[in-house]
């Protein structure tokens, strides 16, 4: 894979988008390799937690627009897009909690991948944009659907009309964020809340990931149904039996995804 790397350590899967010379821009040839290593992390038991980050020191600059964009690609800009909307779709799907680690320029589909993530982690000196209109672009990666979900549909016009470019304190006073961090303590935050999430129960966790995401769409009576089968599923799996023996022996549990 030429722009992205996958490494993998105690449960631990890191996607990585690797262009830096261009501050981790997204070429057209990329979106495949990024659709492809999302599905392979969703398919693996062992990787119990999937960080999402940037090569060097940016997350992700967007898509790379400087040799056309889609349409340096000899597919139509439609066919190219959905290429683009496959790989979204794809991070968005991952049942296990995936984490961004965002450092410098988080900005266009970059920033829309880390509003993909579960848990946003920023350096102090991160700087996040829905840069899209200063490029005379409307705005893709699932921004129209993430954003208003997180700020409100008036404060997502606001930061998708007037592209302004946001610091990482201010993007988590608006909840874009999960945690900013010290630029220097920024791989030791991700490396703790990846390890907590790598040992935590998998089934209960992913259950727990999926009734939140899906609760927008659902009533409560829904809602309550879908915990309940949920539950139903924790109570005959061995990490809860687990869980349970461990509470009572004073002990912290491990958990096997069974």
């Amino acid at each position: 894979m030429g722009y992205v790397q996958v490494d993998r350590a105690e449960g631990v899967a890191t996607v990585t988008i690797a262009n830096p010379g261009k501050k981790n821009a997204i070429p057209a040839e990329a979106w495949p390799e990024l659709d492809a290593a999302f599905r392979a992390v969703a398919s693996r038991a062992d990787d119990r937690c999937v960080v999402l980050t940037g090569a060097g020191d940016d997350f992700c600059s967007g898509a790379d627009v400087s040799r056309g964009g889609a349409g340096e690609s000899p597919a139509h800009p439609l066919r190219m897009m959905r290429t683009v909307s496959a790989a979204v779709e794809a991070l968005h799907a991952i049942p296990q909690p995936v984490v961004a680690r965002v450092a410098g320029v988080c900005v266009g589909v970059g920033m829309n991948l880390a509003l993909a993530c579960d848990l946003v982690v920023a350096s102090d000196d991160a700087r996040f944009s829905e840069i899209f209109a200063r490029r005379s672009l409307s705005i893709d990666g699932g921004g129209s659907w993430v954003l208003p979900r997180i700020v409100g549909l008036q404060k997502a016009k606001e930061l998708a009309l007037l592209a302004d470019i946001i610091p990482a304190d201010e993007a988590q006073r608006l909840g874009l964020v999960t945690r900013v961090v010290p630029r220097t303590d920024l791989d030791a935050a991700v490396a703790d809340i990846a390890g907590r999430l790598a040992a935590g129960p998998p089934l209960a966790l992913s259950s727990t990931k999926r009734l939140l995401n899906q609760s927008a769409h659902v009533s409560l009576a829904q809602a309550l149904e879908a915990e309940a089968q949920a539950q139903a599923v924790n109570f005959g799996s061995r990490d809860t039996a687990e869980a349970l023996r461990a509470f009572v022996e004073k002990r912290t549990p491990t958990f096997e995804g069974r």
